[in-house]
C-alpha cells in the first residue's frame, strides 16, 4: 500500500476495528451513583450509604497506607532539599535542589494515582513541557526553578500531605479500632478486664446522671456499652474514610492538578493548530481543483475551440470534414460537461447535500470495486453539519479507493458509529457531560504496511480532520489488516444513539 501511509495515533480510538464486529464504545470516565441525600462526593454527586460501603475497602487501605507514604515522602524530600539549599554556595547545590523538585514531582504522581485507585476522579496534571520548545539540558536543568507547579508538588509532598497524612491516618485507625474492639469486646473483655477495675459505661453514666448504678453485672453492661459504640464507630465509617478521601483529593486537585489558566491556553494552542490545518487542507484542495481543471476541462475546451475553428473555416469548402470535426467537437463538449460534473461532485456531493452523510456512505460502498460490508450504528436519521459531513465523507471515499487500488483486499468493512467521551475531571452521566466524537473506520483484508509520508494520501486526511479537531488513527501491521480511523468531536447538541449493525 504505498499510498495509504500514516503514522499511528491510538488517542481517542472508542472500538476496536480487528474485531469481528465493533461494539460501542464505553466512556472514558466512571459514571457515578446518582442521588440520595446521605452523601455527597466533592463534585457535587450525590451517592448512596451502600455506595459508600462499597467504596470502604479501596478508601481505607488508601487512608491506612498514607502514613508509611507520606513519612518516605517527607525523609526523601526534605534530605534532598535542605542538602541541596546548604550545597547552594556551589554549582551542584541547584542540581541537588533541581533534583529534589523532579523527585517532588514523581511523588505527586503517585498520590495522583493512588486517589485515582481509590475511586476519585482523575486529576489532570500539569503540562510540564512546553509545546514547541526545544528539551535542551539546560532547560531540563533550570526549566523545574522556574515552574510553579514543582514548588507546589515539593510543598504538597513536604507539609501539606504530611499533615493531611497524619491527621486521617490518625483518626481513621482510632475510628476502625474502637468499631472493631467495641463488637468483639464480648469476647475477649472477659480476659482482660479486671472485675474490681474501673468501668467505661460506669464512668460515663457518672458523668451524665452522677450517682446513678446499674442494675446487672458490670461485664455484660460493659459488652454491651462496647457494642453499642463499636456499632456506632462501624456504622459511621465509611463517611469517615469518605471524608478523608475527599479530603486529600481536594489538596491535590489544587496543588497537583493543572491549572484552567494552562486549560485555556492548550485551548487556544489547539485552536490555532486547528485552524493552520484547517488552512492548509483548504490550500491544498484548491490547488488541487486548479490542476484538474487545468488538465482536464480546460484542456478539453482548448482542443473544443480548435475543432469548431478548423469546422468554421471547412464549412463552404468541404461540408462533409466539417461535419465530422463538429461531431467530434460535441462529444468533446459532452466529455467536457461529465469531468466537470465529477469534479462537482468533488466538492459537494448532491447525494450528500439531499439525503445526508448516511446515504452518501452507502452510494461510496455501492461504487466500490471491492466489496464494502456496511456497519452504521447510527441513527438512519441522523444529519450533522455539512462540514463534518462533506469530510467524512471524502474520507470514507479517499480510504476506500487506497484500500481497492493498493492494499489487494477482499472485503473491506466500512464502520460508523457515535462514541460519547467524558471531559477530563467530569463525572457526568454518559450522554450529559463531555464530548461525543464520530468514529469512522475502514478496515480492509489487504496487505498492510500503511505509514504516513508527507505528500501522501493519508497526509492530505490527517490535516483535513485536524481542522476539525479530529483525530486520524492507523493500524496497519505488514501483512495486513489495515485499519484506519477518523475520529471527529461533534457539537453538543448531537444525540448519541447507537443502533444495530444494518
Amino acid at each position: 500500500m504505498p499510498t495509504t501511509t500514516g503514522a499511528i495515533i491510538t488517542a481517542q480510538t472508542g472500538t476496536d476495528p480487528t474485531a469481528a464486529t465493533p461494539t460501542a464504545a464505553t466512556p472514558t470516565a466512571a459514571t457515578p451513583t446518582a442521588a440520595a441525600p446521605t452523601g455527597s462526593d466533592g463534585d457535587g454527586t450525590r451517592t448512596t450509604y451502600g455506595a459508600l460501603w462499597r467504596r470502604v475497602p479501596q478508601e481505607l487501605l488508601f487512608l491506612l497506607l498514607t502514613l508509611p507514604v507520606v513519612v518516605i515522602a517527607l525523609t526523601v524530600l526534605s534530605t534532598v532539599f535542605f542538602t541541596g539549599v546548604g550545597l547552594l554556595a556551589v554549582v551542584v547545590g541547584i542540581v541537588v535542589v533541581v533534583a529534589s523538585l523532579y523527585l517532588a514531582r514523581g511523588i505527586g504522581l503517585v498520590e495522583l494515582v493512588r486517589l485515582r485507585w481509590a475511586g476519585q476522579p482523575a486529576t489532570t496534571p500539569p503540562r510540564w513541557e512546553t509545546p514547541g520548545e526545544p528539551a535542551t539540558t539546560l532547560r531540563a536543568l533550570l526549566g523545574p526553578l522556574v515552574n510553579g507547579h514543582y514548588w507546589l508538588y515539593l510543598l504538597h509532598g513536604m507539609v501539606v500531605n504530611v499533615v493531611l497524612g497524619l491527621v486521617s491516618w490518625t483518626v481513621t485507625v482510632v475510628w476502625l479500632s474502637v468499631g472493631l474492639g467495641g463488637v468483639s469486646y464480648w469476647f475477649w473483655g472477659r480476659f482482660l478486664t479486671d472485675t474490681d477495675g474501673v468501668w467505661l459505661h460506669e464512668v460515663i453514666l457518672g458523668w451524665v446522671l452522677p450517682g446513678t448504678t446499674l442494675p446487672i453485672d458490670p461485664l455484660l453492661a460493659e459488652s454491651l456499652f462496647q457494642l453499642a459504640l463499636g456499632l456506632l464507630f462501624l456504622l459511621t465509617l465509611p463517611y469517615i474514610t469518605h471524608a478523608f478521601t475527599l479530603l486529600h483529593q481536594f489538596a491535590a486537585r489544587g496543588m497537583l492538578g493543572a491549572w484552567r489558566s494552562e486549560a485555556l491556553q492548550r485551548e487556544v494552542a489547539d485552536l490555532s493548530a486547528s485552524r493552520g490545518a484547517a488552512v492548509a487542507a483548504e490550500d491544498q484542495s484548491l490547488r488541487r481543483l486548479e490542476r484538474d481543471i487545468h488538465d482536464g476541462p480546460q484542456q478539453r475546451l482548448v482542443r473544443l475551440q480548435m475543432d469548431l475553428a478548423s469546422a468554421e473555416r471547412k464549412l463552404t469548402t468541404d461540408p462533409d470534414a466539417a461535419r465530422a470535426l463538429i461531431v467530434e467537437a460535441r462529444e468533446q463538449a459532452h466529455d467536457t460537461l461529465e469531468e466537470l460534473r465529477a469534479l462537482s461532485r468533488g466538492l459537494v456531493p448532491p447525494i450528500l447535500q439531499d439525503r445526508g452523510l448516511l446515504a452518501g456512505l452507502e452510494s461510496l460502498a455501492a461504487r466500490s470495486t471491492v466489496p464494502v460490508r456496511l456497519e452504521l450504528q447510527v441513527d438512519p436519521a441522523l444529519r450533522l453539519s455539512s462540514e463534518i459531513e462533506r469530510s467524512a465523507y471524502f474520507v470514507a471515499a479517499e480510504l476506500l479507493t487506497n484500500a481497492a487500488k493498493h492494499a489487494r483486499a477482499t472485503g473491506i468493512r466500512l464502520h460508523l458509529a457515535l462514541r460519547p467521551v467524558a471531559d477530563e475531571g467530569s463525572t457526568g452521566s454518559t450522554g450529559t457531560a463531555g464530548t461525543t466524537w464520530l468514529d469512522l473506520w475502514v478496515i480492509d483484508d489487504g496487505v498492510g504496511g500503511a505509514r504516513l509520508i508527507d505528500a501522501h494520501g493519508l497526509q492530505g486526511l490527517d490535516e483535513r480532520l485536524r481542522g476539525l479537531r479530529g483525530v486520524l488513527s492507523v493500524r496497519s501491521p505488514d501483512g495486513g489488516p489495515t485499519a484506519i480511523g477518523a475520529h471527529i468531536p461533534l457539537p453538543a447538541a448531537v444525540p448519541v444513539r447507537a443502533v444495530a449493525v444494518s
